[in-house]
């Protein structure tokens, strides 16, 4: 499979999260993302489709690893289960965790620069849950 030929789908931003996010990608410990609905609007990019492979670019942008959607739903943040959040791979132990994590990530700096500096999440925020497989690793990542 040709990484170069893919699109990339990015986790957070360059730096110690993203490098987080990766390696359990390349631990097999993360299979679902969130995504918030209103980013992709604001890229004018759709949601993705279930089915698609993406290459997963770490910090330094080198693609790293091949992903697969084999799940894409269209929720409101207050419907995101425990199953999404624990799948995520982050360490979270309750959704209630994994909300607080996430939403602190949405209210920081680099959302709120591209989502204007208003900005929030509540409960009826359309969010796009995706579950992937790895399908493949560069060796030494």
């Amino acid at each position: 499979m040709d990484l170069d030929a893919l699109p990339t789908m990015e986790f957070a931003f360059p730096g110690p999260l993203r490098d987080r996010l990766v390696a359990a990608i390349l631990a097999g410990t993360k299979t679902t993302t969130t995504a918030l609905l209103a980013g992709y609007e604001y890229d004018g990019e759709p949601v993705p489709e279930a089915g698609l492979h993406w290459a997963v670019p770490d910090s330094a942008g080198r693609r790293v690893a091949v992903v697969e959607l084999t799940e894409v739903r269209v929720v409101r943040l207050a419907e995101v289960d425990l199953r999404h959040a624990l799948d995520e791979g982050e360490g979270d132990e309750s959704v209630a965790q994994w909300r607080a994590t996430h939403e602190e990530f949405w209210h920081g700096p680099e959302i709120r620069a591209e989502l204007g500096a208003d900005f929030t999440v509540d409960d009826d925020t359309l969010i796009v849950a995706k579950r992937f497989r790895l399908l493949d690793a560069v060796p030494g990542h």
